[in-house]
């Protein structure tokens, strides 16, 4: 069953090109990497799959609705209810602890519950850290911070932007577990990535280049792993 159908969209700011015809479909519980130079359209593309743009032409369709032409309230609706973000940059709020931040995610979703946030860390192994404040938490702990704020209201997908950009090897290696076993649940899974190993993790990887889909490569070795 398809989660994601993106047919034929374009996005065009003034003179420049940001996307071109754009048709690409995603299953449900597929782990789907982004890839392409600086400017080939990744963070564009991120952006109006994740309700916080629209295309300048084309649909996409997200689980079965047009969001393409929803307005704004319902935007953010929609990401609310149905899409975890994980960013490069944390967006954690400075003064709160990893699990209020987390609880965070709960306020405008529904009502904060401590005990499920707690779940939530612990799931991305960090219960043990849940009063520390962002700045007494490493690169890597921040980053699972903001993994189980996406995750903490069960979204039917997970959209992540160079989730491990920051982190060293180790840690990036930790976030990449995390990853794998969401997609052993059965979470849907984009990740945009510059970084070919992150990639390989997927099962498909879309190359963008100059706003067009360049090729699409079927990661054998993932499917393997399966």
């Amino acid at each position: 069953m398809d989660l994601l159908e993106i047919k034929g969209i374009s996005k065009i700011y003034g003179a420049v090109k940001a996307l071109q015809n754009i048709d690409l479909t995603v299953k449900q519980g597929e782990w789907l990497a982004i890839m392409g130079p600086s400017g080939s359209g990744k963070t564009t593309m991120m952006n109006i799959i994740g309700c916080m743009d629209k295309p300048t032409d084309g649909s996409v369709i997200l689980d079965g609705m047009d969001i393409s032409r929803e307005g704004a309230k319902s935007l953010t609706a929609i990401r609310r209810e149905k899409i975890g973000l994980i960013f490069q940059q944390f967006h954690l709020i400075n003064y709160l602890t990893a699990v209020e931040n987390v609880m965070v995610a709960q306020y405008y979703h529904s009502m904060p519950d401590e005990k499920e946030a707690m779940r939530a860390l612990e799931r991305v192994g960090l219960e043990g850290r849940a009063k520390h404040l962002p700045s007494q938490l490493s690169g890597g702990e921040q980053q699972r911070v903001c993994i189980a704020r996406a995750l903490i209201n069960y979204p039917m997908l997970v959209l992540a932007d160079e989730p491990t950009g920051n982190l060293d090897e180790a840690n990036e290696n930790i976030v990449l577990d995390i990853f794998k076993q969401l997609h052993r649940d059965g979470v849907t899974i984009i990740v945009v990535t510059h970084d070919p190993e992150v990639a390989e993790e997927a099962e498909r990887t879309v190359v963008l280049e100059h706003g067009k889909i360049a090729r699409i490569v079927q990661n054998t070795a993932a499917a393997a792993a399966e």
